[in-house]
């Protein structure tokens, strides 16, 4: 018997063991499933749950409600991988040994790795909602808030879903609205970027966009210290920012478990071919989801896309053919703007986000780079086809890679 190993049973973890035990021969091969924990969250629902529209009930399931027969689910802290025995050591002292492993241990957030952030104020007038823990603690603070201003700051590239900053401001600004208190609310983006967003058309949409909501954008701020008792970032080059309430996207990291296994760069992601999936280090290691290095967005529909070429080349690896170069950095997303509209955008590696329709060709009915009804009702939705297809690993009508026809250039 052979072994397949998955670190991490989040998004990435859940729907590449489901695909691979539905192709693999069962009298051949096993396939575990490694985390710490019973949990699972549906982190997009982390950025809704601020502004009451989830609460944490609607949010987390059981992580073995979602996995197949035929795949086992080891609830234990790994301590490291040994690559080189191909062994993944637990902390309980425990081996499992593995022909092939799958590491798909996301990303974690490090408040503390920012001078100031977790002391004074914290979970007091300055919040993540990146957390269960932190976006709890935002919806009590927002629904008691009387106003003053607030600033979402994005301490550094690459975060989690990349356009969240956006949509937790354009959600702001209607929430604070419909209460009422707008116009005594300043809303402020300070951002390391030189924009709104990183692909320049997208960015310079979405900055209209901001604009037309009356939000301030700071650019190219790097936080360097958050003032807590003095309510003010500084950036590295001395500016400030003043906050009453602060809405931080700490520091992104990968896993501990990376970090420790010392199979990561030096932000702990690991060194990924951007087309196989492959490790670049170890032939019979694969990554996918978040915890890859790779210049894409780290974010659920990228881990989808990467799932359908990554059963793909296992198979070919296990049968000894040549990887398939498949992954062309695809992403997909919806970008809440407020007041029931959306924008959809859908992107990849070389070709930046254009507007068209989505997925059919003319018919849509999701419209791309736009804001419309249709597109906040498929962010929505997205949430049942999320608990019930994709972590199931069943086949979605969205090619994983990204097609021309529909978009206009």
């Amino acid at each position: 018997m052979k072994n397949l190993v998955i670190l991490g049973a989040g998004t990435a973890g859940t729907m590449m063991a489901n695909k691979l035990r539905k192709v693999l021969p069962r009298a051949e091969w096993s396939v575990t499933v490694l985390d710490r924990d019973a949990d699972h969250i549906y982190q997009p629902g982390l950025l809704l749950l601020p502004f009451g529209m989830y609460d944490e009930a609607d949010l987390v399931r059981p992580r073995s409600y979602f996995l197949g027969d035929g795949i086992e689910l080891r609830l234990a802290p790994a301590d490291r991988v040994d690559a080189e025995a191909r062994t993944v050591r637990l902390k309980d002292g425990e081996s499992l040994s593995y022909d092939v492993l799958i590491i798909a241990t996301g990303t974690r957030i490090a408040p503390e790795a920012t001078q100031g952030l977790c002391g004074p104020g914290w979970m007091e007038t300055a919040f993540d909602f990146y957390t269960l823990e932190g976006a709890s603690a935002l919806q009590r603070k927002l629904e008691e808030w009387q106003g003053g201003r607030l600033v979402v700051n994005v301490v550094d590239m690459p975060i989690k879903c990349p356009v969240a900053p956006l949509e937790f401001l354009f959600l702001a600004d209607a929430f604070f609205a419909e209460r009422g208190i707008r116009d005594q609310v300043e809303l402020v983006y300070a951002t390391p970027l030189d924009g709104a967003f990183t692909k320049p058309r997208a960015s310079a949409a979405l900055g209209d966009l901001l604009e037309q909501k009356g939000v301030h954008l700071v650019t190219e701020f790097n936080t360097e210290v958050v003032d807590g008792v003095g309510g003010k970032l500084i950036g590295y080059d001395e500016r400030e920012v003043p906050y009453d309430l602060l809405v931080t996207v700490p520091l992104h990291y990968g896993s501990r478990l990376v970090q420790r296994s010392e199979l990561g760069d030096d932000s702990d992601f690991v060194p990924t071919h951007k087309h196989t999936l492959q490790s670049v280090a170890h032939r019979d290691i694969f990554v996918l989801g978040d915890a890859t290095d790779l210049p894409t967005s780290k974010a659920g529909s990228v881990a989808h896309f990467q799932a359908e070429v990554l059963t793909e080349n296992i198979l070919r690896f296990i049968g000894g053919r040549d990887l398939a170069p498949d992954f062309d950095g695809h992403a997909n997303c919806f970008i809440e703007t407020g007041h029931g509209k959306a924008i959809l955008i859908d992107f990849n590696y070389t070709t930046e986000p254009l507007p068209g329709r989505f997925p059919l060709p003319g018919i849509g009915p999701f419209s791309l780079l736009e804001e419309s009804y249709v597109n906040h009702w498929g962010k929505l939705g997205f949430k049942w086809m999320y608990w019930n297809l994709l972590l199931r690993g069943e086949d979605l009508p969205i090619d994983h890679k990204m097609v021309m026809a529909g978009k206009w250039s």
